[in-house]
């Protein structure tokens, strides 16, 4: 299992359904690792033909009528990746390095000061006699990045036959998913994300591809990206008792990430990472065994002595000092940069319409939304083409989408079968209750914010790519993180690889603020909507969240600003505008009890 490329400091996370399905293509040679969502088989299998024309390699269609089809086409794209990805590191290692400018571009995009460049350097002054030995060590040295793959566990819609039949649950949308991944040959681990599925956990363990082998070895690990120390504890824990090693725990932004956003208590990213920095000895040991004792019990080959176990974050990074305070302080095994990818075609596929259209943006134009039929805060673009056709179909009086891939089903409210808040029934249903005065305006604007996200987020890959949607749907959604705001332009791999690792400083809006400092904003933000929220439940109920939530933020700047006063987090000028924006939100934060307690009365 490689779950993270031992080379680089950083990986790419999984963007959207299409922004990243192709970027282990672009990357994994370069021992880059990076995250394919899996979600939607139609993509996968439209990228695989696309992918098998351009590299001359046998298409055989898998139609929806085969059994188990969804499974099947996962599978299929994973292997036709990760056989491109070998075929071109195999390539890239053992062509003439002295003629071969991808072998060139390997090194160049290395961090500075690893064992890899201090090699090559003693390749060029090496006698002949030491130079095959010496290209030998290189090479076992050199690793291929990882083709990860993210599985959302909330989408895991149950799937019925032609006759409209109930099928048994391992056909569900995440449990086919993960079927098609264990199945496959894709060199990486499975992300979990957004939350815990004990379905899709427990089926993990049909699976011999994420136990150890007659070595201690694990050939497919699991990756859990969590928000807090208690769920990385809480989940770590419910797998390692089925025998399940969690090789990596990616920590993410509440707030400052892009895609779904899952709001905590008002914890900020700082004192978490600090909580897992402290306990990172305990949870490696309640989970080492736990799962040992598991496999024990199942007589199943036990562990290694030292699995593979990393300690991640992403979400909001901006800057090389960010990047490795973040690493060093909280002594992170690497980090996740996402957004500004979605600048570097090299790495993402961003169609040229929606590149102009980040780069044209506004601050402003990056918002919170309620467009995800799931019911969760998204991020996402106002001046996206994806808004601009939700717009034209409320002003025509036609809100709501056609619901063709039927992804994010999940509301009962009118129907025997689930169907999509984002789909035009569902839009049409609730128009019908606003006019009979049966709800209110606001949650009539919420209902028509919702956005088809499976045709939205998926169509960039194939308009990169030159081709056209499938029924010529080509209107994009694109979710970028707040950090994005500050990044305009297009950038190389190299110059952005640059950029992370401190060799060069892209033109970054001098007006970002600080990730901490980002965070808190968005945090504030936040709350302020939550206050001015009308309470629907119980006013003390209401009222317990609130002050939870303040006190909470509270103790995270409190936490920062003793930080800030004895670690060097950054520059000076930083520190001191840091100190500065941390006073004013705290004082901030503080004026919020006030009117609240007044308007909950």
């Amino acid at each position: 299992m490689n779950s993270q490329s031992l080379t680089h400091t950083f990986h790419i996370p999984v963007m959207g359904l299409g922004y990243t399905v192709d970027t282990p293509i672009k990357v994994a040679k370069y021992g880059i690792s990076s995250v394919i969502s899996i979600m939607d088989d139609h993509l996968l299998e439209d990228m695989r033909k696309i992918y098998s024309k351009k590299f001359v390699r046998e298409f055989i269609p898998i139609p929806d009528t085969d059994e188990d089809y969804r499974a099947k086409r996962i599978t299929a794209y994973l292997d036709l990746t990760q056989s491109l990805v070998e075929e071109q590191f195999n390539k890239l290692i053992n062509e003439n390095w002295e003629t071969n400018t991808e072998f060139s571009k390997y090194l160049d995009l290395l961090p500075q000061n690893t064992v890899l460049l201090d090699l090559f350097a003693k390749l060029e002054t090496a006698s002949d006699s030491e130079k095959f030995q010496l290209k030998e060590e290189l090479k076992s040295k050199l690793s291929i990045g990882a083709v990860d793959v993210n599985i959302m566990t909330k989408v895991d819609k149950i799937n019925i036959d032609k006759a409209g039949n109930e099928l048994p649950r391992e056909y569900s949308d995440a449990l086919s998913a993960l079927r098609g991944f264990a199945k496959s040959k894709a060199n990486g681990s499975v992300v979990f994300s957004a939350g815990m599925n004990p379905a899709l956990y427990g089926y993990a363990e049909h699976f011999s591809e994420f136990y150890p082998n007659q070595f201690g070895e694990i050939s497919k690990g699991i990756i859990l990206k969590v928000s807090d120390y208690r769920s990385a504890l809480i989940q770590g824990k419910f797998l390692a008792k089925k025998g399940l090693w969690v090789s990596e725990f990616r920590i993410e932004s509440g707030l400052n990430c892009g895609g779904h956003a899952f709001a905590t208590d008002g914890f900020l990213i700082g004192p978490i990472l600090e909580e897992f920095k402290n306990n990172r000895n305990d949870l490696f040991q309640t989970l080492f065994e736990t799962c040992q004792g598991a496999l024990e019990n199942k007589e199943l080959t036990k562990l290694s002595s030292a699995p593979t176990f990393k300690i991640t974050y992403q979400g909001g990074i901006g800057t090389a000092s960010e990047d490795n305070f973040l690493r060093e302080y909280y002594e992170l095994d690497g980090t996740g940069w996402g957004s500004p990818f979605l600048l570097v075609p090299e790495a993402t596929s961003v169609d040229d319409d929606t590149l102009e259209r980040l780069f044209q943006a506004k601050k402003s134009d990056y918002y919170l939304s309620h467009a995800s039929p799931l019911g969760v805060p998204f991020n996402n673009l106002r001046t996206s083409s994806g808004e601009e056709q939700r717009q034209a179909r409320i002003e025509k009086n036609r809100a709501g989408s056609p619901c063709y891939k039927k992804f994010l089903m999940n509301n009962t409210e009118f129907t025997d079968k689930p169907i999509c808040t984002a789909s035009r029934q569902y839009q049409d249903l609730k128009a019908k209750q606003f006019e009979a005065g049966e709800i209110e305006s606001e949650e009539m604007e919420k209902v028509k914010a919702k956005d088809c996200l499976c045709e939205g987020l998926s169509a960039p890959a194939i308009l990169a790519a030159g081709e056209t949607p499938r029924r010529n749907l080509n209107a994009v959604t694109i979710c970028p993180g707040p950090n994005l705001a500050y990044f305009k332009g297009t950038f190389t791999l190299k110059e952005m690889a640059d950029h992370i690792y401190g060799k060069l400083s892209l033109k970054v809006d001098i007006e970002r603020p600080h990730v901490f400092v980002k965070e808190l904003q968005l945090y504030v933000t936040y709350l302020k909507k939550e206050f001015e929220t009308k309470v629907t439940e119980k006013v003390a109920k209401k009222e317990a969240y609130l002050e939870k939530f303040r006190n909470n933020l509270i103790q995270g700047v409190e936490y920062y600003q003793e930080l800030i006063d004895k670690v060097e987090i950054d520059s000076s000028a930083i520190l001191e505008k840091m100190a500065d924006q941390f006073s004013k939100i705290k004082c901030e934060i503080e004026q919020l009890s006030k009117p609240v307690e007044a308007s909950l009365t």
